[in-house]
């Protein structure tokens, strides 16, 4: 497995959309659960041992799905895929908040679009089929990442990675934190980024029906109240 392609889906200026969403971190701001280093380190490990681990599951077990050669064709064109759909259907049960569906599905439609310019693939047109609205942003990064080449263990690496560096990159703008000392955070989190990458990859070789449910009820909470207030930073 090239490591090129990792590299450029895991870089936040890959044209996604991530950069302007804090993964629920500005509503914990303003509520006062998070106000300095401390408290945003373990929004962090909360965040990835939760809708972390769970996204980094669903995205191996689309690459897991894609590589056992789940699509299917007509007259040329790619025809949805029933797996793929199935997995997208258990991310949006996973999913209570509408609000927090919304930004899953803009997000997967945002990624798929990026990826398109870089690796363009009839599996990334099979994840864009899967609702009208676009994918989930798990399964279009699982999408993304078997169009790339990577592996299963590379793409939960990247997935559970991606599930902090969002709310990191927020958290200097949101706190002033010294960005040095916010990158030396995400590096003593590496062994738990590890950590929930392989388990993530555990998990998705099971049944669909068994891929984790773990959730973090405050964030969706916040991300509906959030739709009330008059100003936002970001998207989310």
């Amino acid at each position: 497995m090239s490591l090129i392609p990792l590299l450029l889906l895991a870089d936040g200026r890959l044209p996604s959309g991530t950069h302007t969403h804090s993964g629920g971190l500005e509503a914990a701001v303003r509520a006062g659960r998070v106000d300095d280093a401390d408290t945003l380190q373990s929004f962090l490990l909360g965040r990835l041992t939760t809708v972390g681990f769970t996204g980094a599951a669903f995205a191996a077990a689309t690459v897991l799905e894609l590589a056992d050669g789940v699509l299917a064709t007509a007259g040329g064109a790619v025809v949805q895929s029933k797996e793929l759909a199935i997995l997208d259907g258990e991310v949006d049960a996973r999913t209570p908040s509408p609000a927090q569906r919304e930004v899953s599905r803009k997000l997967g439609r945002q990624l798929v679009r990026a990826t398109r310019a870089g690796w363009p693939s009839p599996v990334l047109e099979a994840a864009a089929a899967v609702h009208p609205d676009g994918p989930h942003q798990p399964i279009a990064f699982g999408a993304a990442a078997a169009a790339a080449g990577l592996d299963v263990h590379g793409t939960a690496a990247a997935a559970a990675l991606g599930s902090v560096t969002g709310p990191a990159g927020a958290a200097t703008r949101l706190l002033d934190l010294d960005p040095d000392a916010v990158t030396a955070m995400l590096a003593g989190l590496a062994e738990a980024v590890d950590e929930t990458a392989a388990a993530a990859v555990r998990a998705a070789r099971g049944p669909v029906e068994d891929l984790p449910a773990l959730s973090a009820p405050l964030l969706d909470i916040s991300a509906e109240h959030r739709l009330t207030w008059e100003v936002r930073l970001l998207d989310s």
